[in-house]
C-alpha cells in the first residue's frame, strides 16, 4: 500500500545554471538545423566553463548550418540567457565546434528503405507522468520549484530586479496528507546577485515570488525559508561551475515522482526516441487523466535501435484507474502510433520548437500556435472518454 502522508521535495535551476546553458545551445542548434531541413539528424552536446563554449556531436542536414553559424547560434543564445559577465559573456566567451557527420552505420540501420519503416534512433526506455495534483496535471513540487524561478527570472529580464543574476536553483518540500499537498515545509533559493546586494536583501527580493507562486496559506515556515543559505552567490554561471547537455534530467521532467528512462532530451532531434518518445508518454498519461480515467498515470515504452514498433507499452494508475489497464494500454496503442515516424507525424515534431524546452521542465508547458509543447494537448480526451463509456 502506498503512502498517504509524507514530505516530498523536488528540484528546479534557471535558465543561467551551468547546464542549462548547455541545453539551451545544443537546442538551439537543434532547431537551426529543423529550420533549414525538417528531416535534419542532430546529436549536438555542448560544455561551457569559464569563457569557453564547447560544441560536439553528429548531424546529418544542409550544410547551410556550418559552425560559423553554429558558433553565432551559441553567442545569440547566452546573450538571450542575459550572460554578460566577467567570466562569461557571450561577445567574448570563446566558442569551439566539433561537429561532425553522423556515422554511415547508425544511418543506414535507422532510415526507412523500401518496406522497412524507420526505426527508433536508439534503443532505450522512457517514461511519461501525470497526475491531478496541478491544473497542468504534474507533481506539484516540480511545478512550484520552476514557477518560482520563472517568476524571477521574469524579473530580471523586464529590469524589475537588475541587480538578480542569471544563475539560480529552487527547492520546495511539500506536505501531503491522503496523498494530496496541502503546504510548503520548507522553500530553498538560491539566486546568483550583484555584489552590493546582502542576503537580507535577496530574501526579501525573492519572498515575493514564492508568496506569489504557492497557493495562499502554503508558505512555509520563516525559519524553513532558505536563502542563498551560504550567505554569497556573486560569481555563478559557467565561471562558478563546469556545465554539460543532459544533466538535468529530473529537473526536465516530473521531479522524481515517476520514473525516468535512460536518456536525456537536449541536443537530440526527434528521431531519437529519447525525446519524442518521452513526449509521446506524457501526452498520452496526461490525455488518461485529463479524461478522468485514473488520478495518476504512468506509462512507460521501450525500442530498440532500428526497429520502428515499441517492444513494450506499460501502464500503471497506482490504484486509482477507473478502467481495465490492459484495455488502456490497447487503446491508446490504437489512438496514437508510436513508432518513431507516428509519434512525430502525430506531435508535428520536426519543427525549431525545442530552444524553448531547455529551462523550466518540458512538461506542464502550455501548448504554442507554432506547435511547441504539442505533447501538453489534451486532444485524446473525448477518445479516450468515448472509448471507456465515460
Amino acid at each position: 500500500m502506498s503512502k498517504k502522508n509524507y514530505l516530498f521535495t523536488s528540484e528546479s535551476v534557471s535558465e543561467g545554471h551551468p547546464d542549462k546553458v548547455s541545453d539551451r545551445v545544443s537546442d538551439a542548434i537543434v532547431d537551426a538545423f529543423l529550420a533549414a531541413d525538417p528531416q535534419s539528424r542532430v546529436a549536438v552536446e555542448t560544455l561551457c566553463t569559464t569563457n569557453l563554449i564547447v560544441m560536439a556531436g553528429e548531424v546529418r542536414g544542409p550544410a547551410s548550418v556550418t559552425p560559423a553559424l553554429m558558433e553565432e547560434i551559441a553567442r545569440h543564445a547566452v546573450r538571450d540567457i542575459g550572460y554578460e559577465q566577467d567570466g562569461f559573456h557571450w561577445k567574448n566567451a570563446e566558442v569551439q565546434c566539433h561537429v561532425h557527420q553522423q556515422s554511415a552505420d547508425i544511418a543506414v540501420g535507422v532510415d526507412a528503405a523500401g518496406e522497412k519503416d524507420e526505426g527508433a534512433g536508439d534503443q532505450g526506455i522512457m517514461f511519461g507522468y501525470a497526475c491531478n495534483e496541478t491544473p497542468v496535471l504534474m507533481p506539484a513540487p516540480i511545478f512550484y520549484s520552476h514557477e518560482i524561478l520563472k517568476s524571477l527570472a521574469e524579473a530580471r529580464h523586464s529590469g524589475a530586479e537588475p541587480l538578480l543574476g542569471p544563475d539560480s536553483k529552487s527547492q520546495v518540500t511539500l506536505e501531503y496528507r491522503d496523498g494530496k499537498p496541502v503546504r510548503a515545509t520548507s522553500v530553498v533559493v538560491s539566486t546568483q546577485h550583484d555584489g552590493s546586494l546582502s542576503q537580507e536583501d535577496v530574501r526579501e527580493i525573492v519572498r515575493p515570488h514564492v508568496l506569489n507562486v504557492l497557493p495562499e496559506g502554503w508558505m512555509c515556515p520563516e525559519e524553513t525559508f532558505y536563502v542563498n543559505p551560504t550567505g554569497r552567490f556573486v560569481i555563478g554561471g559557467p565561471d562558478g561551475d563546469c556545465g554539460l547537455t543532459g544533466r538535468k534530467i529530473i529537473v526536465d521532467t516530473y521531479g522524481g515522482a515517476a520514473p525516468h528512462g535512460g536518456g536525456a532530451f537536449s541536443g537530440k532531434d526527434p528521431t531519437k526516441v529519447d525525446r519524442s518518445a518521452a513526449y509521446a508518454s506524457r501526452y498520452l498519461a496526461k490525455n488518461v487523466v485529463g479524461a478522468g480515467l485514473a488520478e495518476r498515470c504512468v506509462i512507460q515504452l521501450s525500442y530498440a535501435i532500428g526497429v520502428s514498433k515499441p517492444l513494450s507499452v506499460y501502464v500503471d494508475t497506482y490504484g486509482t484507474g477507473k478502467v481495465d489497464e490492459d484495455k488502456l494500454s490497447q487503446v491508446l496503442q490504437e489512438l496514437m502510433d508510436l513508432s518513431p515516424r507516428g509519434i512525430r507525424t502525430h506531435l508535428g515534431l520536426n519543427k525549431p520548437i525545442y530552444a524553448r524546452t531547455a529551462a523550466y521542465g518540458h512538461f506542464g508547458r502550455n501548448p504554442d500556435a507554432d506547435g511547441g509543447f504539442s505533447w501538453e494537448k489534451l486532444d485524446l480526451v473525448d477518445q479516450l472518454k468515448r472509448a471507456f463509456g465515460a
